[in-house]
């Protein structure tokens, strides 16, 4: 019960991945949010963390945290930090549980072949800022980074089952995205078009399993795209989000597929989203999806009380192992928000129309998200200003680069 209870926190440490450019905006956030399936035994889903995006007097530095209970992610980022409008990012996370996996495989949970990883990354990062294509700003990324993770046995890990050597990881990623999306629990407005590559070297490839029935591939290749708006329609006070993504991938393992499923859009950089299955309970070489939410009023203020309907559906090429009779998975939510000035708490059921649960298709989930902002609070016995500006003077302490400097 204290792993499960742990493993629920440390989710947040996915909910917070290196940013795809540097925030420029101060935010004091806690993010929470948990997955519940109604029947059937999924893995825990969820996650819980506090975000602290602080620019420095300076606006030069920028440092982003992303703390959970027994992880930490965090970048150090300099504005012109190698030369012009090019960002340097300088990035280290570290903890337990991060490199875990569950193994969900035709609708079932499977604990014999699931087991835990810690690890630990670091990452150089450069940001290169084209300007604006009309109203948005077009941004370039590349990122190299090194990961190291151990893995060991869960209690409901199989004797017989040999888990995977401690891998070494070399990985690079590289992307254009037109726009953005703020990370928030609900944003207003966003619009992103943006397309990716990642690529994954190991040091440490080879079988592991029953029998050496699956393996870890020596280099995975993804590539992937995604467009994206948050649009409040005009004196109607109803908001929409839509998504349509793709991805494939060459030489994909377990660590490497796409994995689909679930509703915790704060639980990873580019989530892929169906309301009733459980959290990454799809695993695909190749997909395409596409969904949204309608968001409209309930109360009389318009703001308080929100209602909405959330569709989404994709279509699938499993990845090797984990194949399922139908490729196609759909899922509708219904959910209630709760908003005030600092807080954003949502309710929400999914229906997962293709889940595959044994006695036929068909699955049910609830799910709760919270958002508190700390810096929209009015009360002092949440974050008193005084720890606030403590807070803020010892970061303005962390040296800045000779060379960087005003």
């Amino acid at each position: 019960m204290m792993r499960a209870f742990l493993l629920l926190l440390i989710l947040g440490a996915g909910a917070a991945p290196a940013a795809a450019q540097i925030d420029p905006e101060r935010r004091r956030l806690l993010q929470a949010g948990f997955s519940l399936p109604v029947e059937g035994r999924g893995p825990l889903s969820g996650y819980l963390y506090y975000y602290h995006n602080h620019p420095y007097a300076d606006k030069i530095r920028t440092l982003r945290l992303a703390v959970a209970p027994v992880y930490l992610d965090a970048e150090y980022g300099l504005k012109g930090g190698l030369g012009g409008p090019t960002d340097l990012g300088i990035g280290l996370a570290g903890g337990g549980f991060a490199d875990s996996y569950s193994e969900i495989r035709g609708g079932r949970f499977l604990r014999g072949e699931s087991f835990t990883g810690d690890g630990v990354r670091a990452s150089l990062s450069a940001y290169r800022d084209f300007g604006k294509i009309g109203r948005a700003p077009l941004a370039g990324i590349l990122r190299g980074e090194g990961r190291y993770a151990e893995f060991r046995r869960d209690a409901g890990t199989e004797p017989g089952f040999e888990l995977p050597n401690a891998q070494t990881d070399f990985n690079v990623r590289a992307g254009l995205r037109w726009g953005g999306q703020e990370p928030l629990l609900m944003p207003r407005l966003a619009g992103e078009l943006s397309v990716w590559y990642e690529g994954r070297l190991r040091t440490a490839s080879g079988a592991y399993g029953y029998a050496s029935d699956r393996r870890v591939e020596p280099h995975s290749h993804m590539f992937w795209s995604r467009a994206l708006i948050v649009y409040n329609l005009p004196k109607a006070d109803h908001r929409f989000l839509a998504q349509i993504a793709g991805g494939t991938s060459r030489r994909p393992d377990r660590f490497s597929a796409y994995r689909l499923g679930g509703v915790l859009p704060q639980a990873s950089e580019f989530p892929l989203s169906i309301p009733g299955y459980y959290y990454q309970e799809v695993s695909a070489r190749d997909y395409g999806l596409a969904g949204g939410s309608y968001v409209l009023p309930l109360s009389r203020d318009k703001r308080t009380w929100l209602a909405t309907l959330t569709l989404a559906t994709a279509v699938v090429n499993y990845a090797p192992g984990l194949e399922q009779d139908d490729k196609w998975h759909s899922g509708a939510g219904l959910g209630v928000h709760y908003t005030t000035h600092a807080w954003h708490a949502l309710l929400e059921y999914g229906y997962g129309v293709n889940a595959n649960r044994g006695h036929g298709n068909g699955a049910h989930s609830l799910g709760v998200r919270v958002q508190f902002d700390f810096r929209k609070s009015k009360s002092p016995l949440v974050l008193p200003r005084d720890v606030e500006r403590s807070l803020e003077r010892a970061l303005e302490r962390l040296p800045l680069p000779k060379s960087l400097a005003p």
